[in-house]
């Protein structure tokens, strides 16, 4: 069976020579090994018996995949992985550790000013993989729901597990270019998705089963908070994750499936020094074009679908909130339902409980939508046949909250057919599950924040407690201050790291310029300076008084004057002193 040989490969040993690698699978009876020219680039299959003696040996856990810098080819290997469960008898395991191994020894065939380049390159490549939740399974397909796969014909499953991948979620599918040129060499092809998987064997009423999360993000359209808004052109929406949630119960399975995404026309909210940048809807491009393409492929994939929009309905939120309602009436299709909420104006105050007033308003929705479900003997009892696609600005925090709620309400029903549940019983009855499922789901939110928004999700005390704390408005102003920064000062660089991964920006292979060596603005180191030392003389003056009062008044005003008028000039032309991407054209961007 070509798929038993596929699947059961793991890689534990590459080894080193000078002008080779030899990738080694060490499945038992398994004689493959991927040997990589590091001269020509050329990939091919040979035998362990073609392993010269002398060989380096060291263990790894997968391949990535390789990737061209300045210096030449690299190859992205993982060398350390953590188990995080089981999933139907298959092991999945969270990738740990990674290194870059370049197939040139040296870099001495480098300028100067190419080495350096090569060096920030390579940084970015670092700064992807080191954000935390890569996972993989070596031989079961992680990037499917439980109910894609059941539909699937026995074609599918002969398939490699590259090929039949849902290539929305296969972080490393550029990494993987070369190998999937060669059929026969995608037993070596291992996709990775982005994103956060927690497995818990739970117990209620003295009965033990599996609850599963699984949030997969997709690499299209994939970016940093402001700098990736609204849809492209092929209708891919920024931060769209797809969120599954799945109960094993004595040989019965559930999988209840829920999607997010930012807002799906043509917007953007570019970083400018001010706290919240006001969104900005383009007004030359043809909304509906993206708008139904979009939705075309979520019917295509996920059925009906209902929007929750959770942006505020005043304020620099309300026209997006506006734009959305009338594409959804635009496309005038019955198998999209819209519904607004204003998620911050129902819960200020510390009105939490408002929430249910969403969940009751879908109640019915959500019954009709249900979830998949196989019994024991693996018959299909029922389908999923809708999900929520929920929304607010960033798509984090207001929409894990959502989520998490709509997620208990099908869980309740789940573990209630399941026989796990007695009649009458409810979830919040058993403080020990219900602990697992609060601080899943808040790590979830955490995980897929930081992996946006560079730092943890806000409104996690609600969604682990079940209720609002002012330690937890606290934290929230704590995140809010680091994603200032790191949204101004440093997700240029993380938007570049991003691009250069997944393959929208693409090294060239000659020795000309790239983008790295864009010089910033004058104004960008001058004014800054002279505003902190205007600030500083300021200061100077007020704790050294001059001889006289009109003296010291004169010398604050001065210099307190040229702090002002330039700090005024710097938040007018905020967007120059942010840290902007390089490798990405501003129409890509915009």
């Amino acid at each position: 069976n070509r798929n038993n040989n596929y699947d059961k490969i793991k890689l534990e040993r590459s080894l080193i020579l000078e002008f080779k690698f030899f990738i080694e699978a060490c499945d038992e009876g398994v004689d493959a090994v991927l040997v990589i020219d590091r001269v020509s680039n050329e990939m091919t299959l040979t035998g362990k018996m073609d392993i010269p003696p002398s060989a380096v040996t060291r263990p790894i856990c997968g391949i990535m995949g390789t990737l061209r810098l300045v210096a030449g080819m690299y190859l992205i290997v993982i060398t350390r992985k953590r188990n995080v469960g089981s999933l139907l008898g298959h092991a999945v395991w969270k990738a740990v550790d990674f290194d870059v191994i370049s197939y040139k020894k040296t870099v001495l065939h480098l300028s100067e000013i190419q080495s350096q380049e090569n060096k920030t390159f390579l940084s970015m490549i670092n700064n992807v993989l080191n954000t935390d939740g890569f996972y993989f399974c070596t031989d079961f397909d992680l990037t499917h729901t439980l109910q894609r796969l059941a539909n699937t014909s026995p074609d599918f499953h002969e398939m490699s597990l590259l090929e039949r991948a849902d290539q929305r979620f296969v972080w490393n599918g550029n990494l993987l270019r070369e190998l999937a040129a060669q059929p026969e060499l995608h037993k070596f092809a291992l996709p990775v998705v982005h994103g956060f998987i927690v497995m818990k064997p739970c117990r209620i009423n003295g009965k033990i089963f599996e609850w599963i999360l699984i949030s997969r993000r997709s690499c299209f359209r994939a970016g940093v908070r402001y700098y990736v808004r609204g849809i492209d052109s092929e209708g891919h929406a920024a931060n769209f994750v797809e969120t599954e949630q799945i109960v094993l119960y004595e040989g019965a399975k559930t999988s209840f499936v829920q999607t997010r995404g930012s807002m799906p026309f043509y917007w953007s909210q570019r970083p400018n020094l001010k706290y919240k940048p006001k969104p900005i809807i383009s007004k030359t491009i043809n909304h509906m074009d993206g708008f139904q393409r979009h939705f075309d492929s979520q019917l295509l994939i996920y059925g009906k679908q209902t929007i929750l929009n959770l942006v505020n309905q005043k304020g620099s939120e309300k026209p997006l909130e506006q734009a959305f309602a009338n594409l959804v009436s635009g496309m005038n299709n019955g198998m999209l339902n819209y519904i607004a909420f204003d998620f911050h104006k129902e819960c200020s105050h510390m009105r939490w409980d408002r929430l249910q007033i969403l969940v009751e308003a879908v109640t019915d929705t959500q019954d009709e939508y249900g979830y998949f479900m196989v019994n024991s003997e693996g018959r299909t009892l029922a389908q999923q046949r809708g999900v929520f696609r929920s929304n607010c600005m960033d798509c984090l925090d207001r929409t894990n909250v959502i989520q998490s709620l709509l997620a208990r309400r099908s869980l309740q029903s789940q573990l209630q057919r399941m026989g796990v549940l007695n009649v009458g019983q409810r979830i919040d009855e058993h403080a020990e599950f219900e602990k697992i499922y609060k601080n899943a789901w808040a790590d979830n939110a955490n995980a897929c924040a930081v992996q946006y928004a560079g730092t943890g999700a806000l409104k996690t005390d609600f969604t682990r407690t079940g209720k609002r704390t002012r330690w937890g408005l606290l934290m929230d102003g704590w995140n809010s201050m680091i994603r200032y920064y790191k949204n101004n000062f440093s997700d240029g660089f993380r938007q570049d790291s991003i691009d250069l991964f997944l393959g929208n920006f693409v090294v060239d292979e000659s020795d000309g310029p790239t983008p790295l060596r864009v010089q910033k603005d004058w104004k960008f180191l001058t004014l800054p300076i002279i505003m902190l030392v205007a600030f500083s003389m300021c200061i100077i003056c007020l704790l050294m008084a001059g001889d006289t009062w009109t003296e010291t008044l004169a010398y604050v005003m001065f210099w307190g004057a040229a702090s002002v008028i330039t700090a005024t000039i710097i938040l007018l032309n905020g967007q120059d002193f942010v840290d902007a991407p390089k490798l990405v054209h501003k129409e890509k961007m915009d």
